[in-house]
């Protein structure tokens, strides 16, 4: 999944400012509020939202919810800020990342939601307190209310492994490497990891490579906080080494291929809730827990498989500073009449197959038939509770730039050793955050 942040300046912004949302919608008037809800710029996600606010306003009939689509142009992102700077933002919208909420938070941009009353009931009533704890900001604010968590997971070829002799799916490096000796020698054409992505240094790549194995090894430790790099070297190292001794080893594959984990070129890859309406469609032979299985990343051989952590496709949604007390309060009104019914995010659920971020997705009754008919989706379900959003810095895309081109990229191309990308890495990312 693509992410990209686009900036413009004020006087870009003023001027797309005719192509955007006039955001008038929100006020109040004869004892009526009205709040402007952006919904994600696609279909199912307006539709959902507007059964939501029709449902909302049947029993709050002082409170209206106006819904339309998010605008691009070219991005939401840029659609957002140029809202912003003309004074047109709405009142809340969804489809935010924490990354993006950074640089939002850093302009002054967002309401803190916890000093609008309401938020902790709202986190009591959906059951995610336990989740929301890795959203909270460096100045200890939390600016966006999750929606859905996509844990990242990989996806196993154990039938190509099983064929190989590899009877159990490597839960840690040692493990993995013994497998990619034991592929290579049943075939020496095939790869543990085909991806093409890990020579490529755009930023929002290494959440799906880099951060999922970093996650894992280092037990959830932050990278950054605030301003302060804060990784743990030993784990980063360690992440940076599996790769090196994967190429070593010709078990590691990063030219073009054309569906490499599909066609069984390559047995391990990232894989999110999204893949599978996809795989039903191009490829129906892969059928979970028969072609392929779903583990949380592998770890060092000195961490705990248990409780795992890894990285945590996530958005959620904000309200913006510029609305006013009367429509803060309604936006919190609004936003716990959905959640306070478990039946909304199973309703969500079905319509999206996005994860809700709740502790007890994997337990709540309301859901388990869904994963009873959806079996490959529960992994995902389980993982939530010990999955990390992305990195809460307003410089989120230069820093993860830093991370491909000074470390992952040249370590999987065998030009420098782990120890050293990481530190390339580490003086690029403390120049950054300095700057």
């Amino acid at each position: 999944m693509k992410k990209t942040s686009l900036f413009l300046s004020t006087s870009i912004l003023a001027a797309a400012l005719a192509g955007c949302s006039t955001g008038q919608g929100s006020g109040s008037e004869d004892g009526v509020t009205t709040i402007e809800f952006w919904a994600a710029p696609n279909p199912t996600q307006q539709v959902y939202w507007e059964e939501m606010a029709e449902a909302f306003e049947k029993e709050n009939e002082d409170i209206k919810v106006e819904v339309s689509p998010m605008k691009e142009s070219p991005t939401s992102e840029a659609g957002i800020q140029t809202a912003i700077a003309g004074k047109s933002a709405p009142t809340m919208s969804e489809n935010i990342n924490r990354g993006f909420a950074a640089q939002l938070a850093e302009s002054k941009a967002l309401v803190p939601l916890n000093e609008i009353e309401g938020f902790d009931e709202l986190l009591q009533n959906r059951s995610m307190e336990e989740t929301i704890k890795t959203w909270k900001f460096a100045d200890d604010n939390q600016y966006v209310m999750p929606i859905y968590s996509n844990p990242m997971l990989f996806g196993w070829r154990i039938d190509v492994l099983k064929e190989a002799g590899v009877e159990e799916v490597p839960k840690t490096y040692s493990e993995m490497l013994e497998a990619a000796d034991k592929l290579k020698e049943k075939f020496p054409d095939k790869y543990i990891w085909a991806k093409a992505d890990l020579a490529d240094p755009t930023a929002w790549k290494r959440w799906f490579d880099f951060f999922m194995l970093y996650d894992a090894a280092s037990g959830g430790n932050n990278f950054i906080e605030g301003d302060q790099f804060v990784a743990d070297d030993a784990a980063g190292i360690e992440v940076l080494q599996l790769m090196d001794d994967l190429r070593e080893k010709d078990a590691l594959l990063t030219k073009q291929a054309t569906d490499p984990f599909e066609s069984g070129l390559g047995v391990f890859t990232d894989i999110g809730p999204w893949t599978f309406s996809y795989w039903e469609e191009k490829f129906p032979e892969m059928v979970y827990g028969e072609t392929f299985d779903l583990a949380l990343p592998p770890v060092p051989d000195d961490v705990s498989t248990e409780n795992v952590n890894t990285f945590a496709d996530t958005k959620g949604i904000v309200v913006y500073a510029s609305a006013t007390e009367e429509e803060r309060a309604a936006a919190m009104e609004f936003m716990n009449f959905v959640y306070s019914d478990p039946e909304n995010d199973l309703t969500w659920l079905e319509t999206t197959k996005l994860p809700p971020a709740r502790d007890d997705l994997s337990s709540n009754e309301a859901f388990a038939s869904f994963f009873e008919e959806n079996p490959e989706l529960k992994p995902y379900a389980d993982a939530i509770p010990n999955a990390i959003p992305s990195i809460d810095n307003a410089k989120y895309n230069e820093l993860q730039t830093h991370i491909g081109s000074m470390a992952v990229n040249p370590v999987v191309e065998g030009t420098i050793s782990p120890e050293d990308g990481w530190e390339e890495m580490k003086r690029a990312i403390e120049g950054e955050l300095k700057k």
